[in-house]
């Protein structure tokens, strides 16, 4: 009887495991882990240079980092055939300004990042769902209802609580993590702006040469130091979860429901407690929780509202 049962399951394997595969893992689900997947590789790539943040100076790192990942990415879209620049110059210009504000987002956000709990940093990051809605609001003249309207209210609140704008709680660095979500909000709304006929893999590998460049430049000023075996490696690995983050984030791109998928995108701050608390041991206090919540529940009720009022709205 054993023997044919497993007989049964092993001559109809392929199909009983392709069915239980497809109950399992629909598009939404793919979506969701792909989205996770994305939060984990970029928030572990977050850790990393932090702690190589304490042995090298931040400009020697980016570059290092550059180098390796623009390698990959140049390498990855000549494979996949996405490396042209045959495009309308508007949308050249559209990728310098891109580049621009990405080169901005990044050393803001790093030197946040080398001052602050991990958690911190991460949570105000949480707010760019928030930020991109008022940014097509106020540039692109997108219309929302008034609920919206008050979730990011909330969502600015929240944030609000977490920088604690005030003479106990308040650090430049809370600035640097306020001008990084503003020059990420630019990129977004410029990429927006991007026609379809400009290949992804292209505007990577435009914007990891940019910022490999002027880290690069930016070393005859800071300086170049010793770098450790150990360090090498964790700022090589950081340019593999930087470029794996972002391969999850194009494949999400193309499964399930944007409006099922969006909330996964908050896993990031979870993983940020976890890794702050465990390496750095960090963990917020309650008024910067409270605000995390705050933007997270803001961020979350934006895309359920856009989904119950596309009709109306």
């Amino acid at each position: 009887m054993h023997i044919d049962i497993v007989h049964g399951l092993t001559a109809n394997g392929p199909s009983f495991f392709k069915v239980l595969e497809s109950a399992i893992m629909t598009p939404n689900v793919k979506g969701a882990v792909l989205m996770m997947g994305s939060m984990a590789a970029f928030t572990v790539n977050d850790a990393l240079i932090k702690v190589a943040g304490a042995e090298l100076p931040l400009f020697q790192m980016v570059a290092m980092r550059g180098v390796l990942a623009t390698l990959l990415v140049f390498l990855m879209a000549r494979h996949l055939g996405a490396l042209h620049l045959n495009f309308p110059r508007h949308d050249k210009w559209l990728v310098a300004a891109r580049c621009l504000a990405e080169l901005s987002a990044t050393f803001f956000f790093l030197t946040a990042l080398l001052h602050m709990p991990l958690a911190n940093v991460t949570a105000v990051l949480q707010a760019l769902p928030l930020t991109v809605t008022l940014g097509a609001v106020l540039f692109f003249g997108e219309h929302i209802g008034w609920r919206r309207i008050l979730a990011i209210g909330m969502g600015f609140a929240g944030m609000l609580l977490i920088v604690r704008p005030g003479p106990d709680g308040f650090s430049i660095y809370a600035i640097y993590a306020l001008i990084a979500v503003a020059s990420v909000t630019a990129r977004d709304l410029i990429t927006r702006r991007m026609s379809t006929h400009v290949p992804s893999l292209t505007v990577t590998l435009a914007t990891s040469v940019s910022i490999t460049v002027a880290a690069g430049v930016a070393t005859a000023v800071t300086g170049w130091e010793p770098v450790a075996p150990g360090v090498g490696i964790m700022v090589a690995s950081a340019a593999v979860f930087v470029l794996t983050g972002y391969l999850c984030s194009v494949m999400v791109m193309r499964e399930g429901d944007v409006g099922f998928i969006a909330p996964f995108r908050y896993s990031r701050l979870i993983w940020a407690l976890g890794l702050g608390w465990v390496i750095f041991g960090d963990w917020p206090d309650t008024i910067t929780m409270l605000g995390a919540v705050l933007v997270v529940g803001a961020g979350l009720f934006t895309p359920f509202r856009e989904r119950q009022s596309q009709p109306a709205e």
